[in-house]
């Protein structure tokens, strides 16, 4: 038996707003979508798992409309889904009440239930969200029944707010695999047996690495699961190490060749780190239009020689203050050093 696992899509979002490329970003989620659903059909796959949160809020009609149309291009996939903190089910929900496809089995009770599909011979367990938040365990008392060959649990969450799960009370269950969602980063909790899927496309700034889906091979012998990276760009770090001789100009040109190197389709938080001239100040508005830079962390220091200046202002506020904190390798009074003296310098400066 073939699975693909999928989760948190988010429908709807509209990433990194304010930013030139947020309505491509919008537009870039539904296509992957689709492509994705066109990946389901070539790999000619028995389950389609959807983990919760397809939609980033509640969904429209038509949404579902669009939705169910690229189900009805994969009839011989099952496809089971159920709705997350962000899709939830409430009296204004359209996720129960929609016709959906044949091929398309929701989940859409607050506590577990069991679904024997058999033509596939499988069972399929899970339970949607009621509210944003679930504190309990959802999953905690459910266990696979039934002759079916293979179990599976369908399941949202992982943090104290959205449904904690055991790691080990999942494995004891004694499921064939754990299709996960809500956590947005890939991971393999228990190696071919509980995982969470990712978001299938980054959706913001803390999106960092590859995203994609988990293919799943089942057999009576044994569990298969792979990552397949499949989104159409990524979020990346590129960290720079400034020296005293570097420019503003170096930086930007640094900062365009590694967006060349890297992807010009990709969104990128640059961090600038060591030791930059005294004089220097850079400019992270210029460096933000290098391409898709969503943000300039500067966490660089000026390249004081305090040892010049414990003697230019001996006896003084600023002499003894780095007489104090200087020749420290403790990480908080060295950074107390650099932003005290800086302080103490620009005040001495206004005066």
């Amino acid at each position: 038996m073939k699975i693909i696992h999928t989760a948190d899509i988010h429908l709807g979002v509209s990433p990194d707003l304010g930013y030139p490329w947020s309505k491509k970003r919008k537009e870039d989620i539904w296509n992957t979508w689709k492509r994705f659903i066109e990946r389901v059909k070539l790999e000619k796959a028995d389950l389609l798992l959807v983990s919760g949160d397809l939609f980033h809020r509640q969904p429209l009609v038509w949404e579902l409309k669009e939705v169910n149309y690229l189900f009805s291009t994969i009839p011989d996939t099952t496809v089971v889904l159920i709705a997350g903190n962000h899709d939830y089910i409430n009296k204004r929900s359209y996720y129960p009440k929609f016709t959906w496809n044949k091929n398309v089995i929701g989940l859409w009770d607050r506590e577990c239930v069991r679904v024997s599909i058999p033509k596939k011979n499988v069972c399929v367990y899970g339970c949607s969200y009621y509210s944003h938040e679930v504190t309990d365990d959802l999953y905690q008392n459910v266990r696979p029944s039934g002759r079916e060959a293979f179990h599976i649990l369908l399941a949202h969450g992982g943090d104290e707010k959205h449904s904690p799960v055991n790691r080990d009370e999942l494995v004891e269950a004694g499921f064939q695999y754990v299709a996960l969602g809500h956590i947005h980063k890939p991971q393999i909790l228990v190696k071919n047996k509980i995982a969470f899927s990712g978001a299938l496309e980054p959706i913001g700034r803390n999106d960092i690495g590859p995203h994609g889906f988990i293919k799943v091979v089942c057999t009576q012998d044994e569990t298969l699961a792979e990552f397949v990276p499949f989104s159409s760009c990524l979020y990346l770090d590129l960290n720079f190490d400034v020296k005293e001789k570097t420019t503003q100009f170096e930086l930007e040109e640094w900062i365009h060749k590694a967006i060349l190197e890297n992807g010009e389709e990709n969104i990128y938080r640059v961090r600038l780190r060591g030791f930059r001239d005294v004089k220097t100040e850079f400019s992270a508005r210029r460096l933000e239009q290098s391409g898709n830079v969503l943000e300039v962390v500067d966490e660089t220091h000026p390249a004081y020689n305090f040892t010049e200046l414990s003697q230019i202002y001996e006896g003084g506020l600023i002499g003894k203050y780095v007489d104090y904190f200087a020749g420290s390798d403790d990480s908080v009074r060295k950074k107390a050093l650099f932003y005290g003296i800086e302080a103490l310098l620009d005040a001495k400066r206004e005066l």
